[in-house]
């Protein structure tokens, strides 16, 4: 079991060998906010400059194998149970980035036996390539708010949108993952706006109204316009940022994803993915509140 173990961690070691480990999770509120939208195209434009991009995808339905109009041919939870091989279950829609359905063992994460955890840090320890960006598309079907992936994740993105309730919803999710978690620092991508001045406003909004309460920090983290072309592109499973390089909505997404570099990172640094590992699988066992389980 020792020897194990001490493969394991050279082979998570591997996982990153060029660059600081960067975790982003996406979530929302409410649905139709976009963040599944989002977190594809940001995946897509961090492979395109080069980074090995993980995407954990949490949820079932329109989920991210449709946008990239593939069909997922398993799910992480398989791995765990050691039915198929991690690779088998990753499927890579361009050069650079790899998604890994994970909606099945999302459900399953506060309940993984030890060998389903031996499985899982197997998995990992042999990916063929290093992560270098893990962004995860959330679920919101969690007691907690987040899945233990988005816990233990270094960056909470928060996609809001104007639309009425979005504001009110995102702060609603802001509290309870503040509560449960004790998570204090979110970031607030606003989604859809017509004008730049309106994402910082819906951003000063709920900031204000975070701080009233003083259950977190808010950061901001930037402003996508509102665009048709997001929508038809999405049927055409095709991403906007590598279609319409140039449209302002892609211009949005490209500063967001060269910002993300100069976020101080939380600790997941060379060597360090055993850390998130570990703060991965420490979340998962952690007892949900009664107060959330209501």
């Amino acid at each position: 079991m020792a020897d194990f173990d001490l493969d394991q961690a050279a082979g998570l070691r591997r996982l990153l060998t060029r660059h600081q480990l960067r975790i982003l999770t996406f979530a929302s509120g409410t649905s139709g906010a976009g963040q599944t939208t989002l977190a594809a195209n940001l995946a897509v434009e961090l492979a395109r400059q080069g980074q090995e991009v993980l995407l954990i995808d949490e949820n079932g339905g329109r989920n991210l194998s449709a946008f990239f109009g593939r069909r997922a041919a398993g799910d992480l939870l398989q791995t765990l149970r050691r039915q198929r091989a991690l690779e088998e279950v990753l499927f890579s829609p361009t050069p650079g980035l790899r998604i890994l359905p994970a909606a099945r063992a999302a459900r399953s994460m506060t309940r993984l036996s030890a060998d389903e955890r031996d499985a899982f840090l197997g998995g990992l320890a042999a990916l063929s390539c290093p992560v270098e960006v893990l962004l995860i598309d959330s679920s919101p079907e969690h007691a907690q708010g987040l899945s233990p992936w988005g816990l233990a994740a270094g960056e909470a993105v928060m996609v809001v949108t104007g639309a009425k309730g979005s504001i009110t919803d995102t702060y609603a999710l802001i509290r309870k993952v503040s509560q449960a978690a004790a998570r204090r620092q979110f970031r607030i991508l606003v989604n859809r706006v017509k004008r730049a001045e309106d994402g910082l406003l819906i951003f000063n909004n709920l900031k204000q109204l975070a701080a009233q309460k003083g259950i977190a920090r808010l950061e901001y983290g930037g402003a996508i316009p509102v665009d048709s072309a997001f929508r038809e592109l999405e049927k055409l499973c095709q991403p906007l940022t590598e279609v319409l390089p140039d449209h302002p909505a892609a211009t949005a997404l490209r500063r967001f994803a060269d910002r993300l570099y100069s976020w101080p990172d939380a600790g997941y640094d060379s060597g360090g993915v055993e850390h998130f590992v570990a703060h991965l699988l420490h979340s998962a066992s952690l007892p949900i509140p009664h107060a959330l389980n209501a």
